[in-house]
């Protein structure tokens, strides 16, 4: 089975190299649709042996990816965006997956690096090449409605997930946030959509938390709680889960602990892939730690650390959980393997001194201290000062 790469992109020759070069032992051919780029995007497709086509943008993203579908003869769709890369693992199972005659879709697991709420998202971004397939929505462009549409009339198509991550995705990056004005033009974009279907729960989902991210939540609850209803009569699975996942957000920054709670539990009910609950674990484990139920919170970390070994923050809230238990050793051993996973983090070194220090071994508690306070004072952060302090009221010089 042919596949092929379609690319939307605007001035993105900082970065379409990574995603090009990712897709190089997968796809078959590369079609990049340039809705306008002023720099050497263009030039840079091509020396990636990419056929380039051109349209004029009209603030509709469903529109572009249907005129770059148009252009595609491959048997398979895969679709990226320039700040997302193929992982080299998910290859041959990619190879594997459209090799099956009865996949329609194969949806993929994508890592949100740098996310604070959820580090992995499910994408429906590869897809057979069919009539009936198109994209829908002017903004978070999907192309879930028509094969709704298409497994009605053609029911023997089977849609599957690969249950390993598949992409990476930098967009969530603390130096690559949307700006204000973007997250304007998205509101914009979404209320044109579901002005005319108010009731749609992937709209209601996305549009709703958008409008708390603004500062409107009343409006934002109001759309969460409205698409939950219609997503509950439709059983729509991963929706759902978003749409829960979403409030207990909202009620847990705003103190309701028992209404958060009660919502991350019925997100973590649904039947979705495990590495996809991963933020409800972890948020659920610190709202329990919040409640001082710290076996509960135990196993909340226990278990996001059990669907993904190698996720840092589990084990960084496994390790501070478990130190609050007094199971230090346990708890050096969660930091120590949080530190390998990602060694940029002050608060992971901070911590593993702490655990040190309380379990008496102060010279491996002062070399995590320093390398604390080094990455500390990298961030300009005044948290190296204040760990400075403390050791020297231990009597301690680092």
């Amino acid at each position: 089975m042919s596949i092929c790469l379609s690319l939307i992109v605007k001035n993105e020759a900082h970065q379409i190299d990574r995603c090009l070069n990712s897709v190089r032992d997968c796809v078959d051919e590369i079609l990049v649709l340039d809705t306008g780029s002023t720099d050497d995007t263009v030039e840079r497709a091509r020396s990636h042996g990419a056929r380039v086509a051109f349209f004029d943008w009209c603030n509709d993203f469903a529109a572009a990816r249907n005129a770059a579908l148009a252009q595609i003869e491959s048997d398979w769709v895969l679709v990226l965006d320039a700040d997302e890369w193929l992982l080299p693992e998910a290859i041959e199972p990619i190879r594997e997956a459209v090799s099956y005659p009865e996949h329609l879709v194969v949806n993929l697991v994508r890592r949100e690096l740098g996310a604070v709420q959820s580090p992995y998202s499910l994408v429906s971004r590869l897809f057979r090449r069919h009539p009936e397939i198109q994209f829908d929505r002017p903004y978070h462009a999907i192309i879930d409605d028509s094969v709704v549409r298409l497994l009605q009339q053609e029911p023997h198509w089977k849609i599957v997930s690969l249950s390993m991550p598949a992409i990476d995705h930098d967009g969530y990056r603390l130096d690559r946030i949307a700006s204000a004005s973007k997250a304007d033009r998205a509101k914009a974009a979404m209320e044109v959509f579901w002005k005319a279907n108010p009731e749609d729960p992937y709209v209601c989902s996305k549009l709703g938390a958008l409008l708390i991210d603004l500062g409107e939540p009343e409006q934002g609850i109001a759309l969460l709680k409205t698409g939950l209803k219609r997503a509950e009569q439709e059983k729509m699975t991963e929706v759902l889960y978003e749409l829960h996942y979403h409030l207990a957000i909202f009620y847990n920054q705003q103190q309701n602990l028992d209404l958060a709670q009660a919502h991350y539990r019925a997100a973590l009910r649904q039947p979705v892939l495990p590495i996809l609950k991963l933020g409800s674990l972890i948020n659920l484990g610190n709202l329990y730690r919040q409640k001082g139920n710290l076996q509960a919170a135990y196993e909340s970390y226990r278990q996001a650390v059990i669907i993904d070994p190698n996720f840092a923050i589990a084990h960084y809230n496994l390790g501070s959980n478990l130190r609050a238990m007094n199971r230090t050793l346990e708890a050096i051993e969660h930091y120590q393997k949080a530190i390998e996973l990602d060694p940029a983090k002050p608060e992971f070194h901070q911590n593993l001194g702490a655990a040190f220090l309380k379990g008496g071994n102060v010279p491996e508690s002062l070399k995590a201290f320093k390398t604390a306070v080094e990455l500390y004072d990298q961030q300009q952060s005044p948290e190296a000062e204040r760990i400075r302090q403390t050791l020297r009221e231990l009597k301690f010089e680092i």
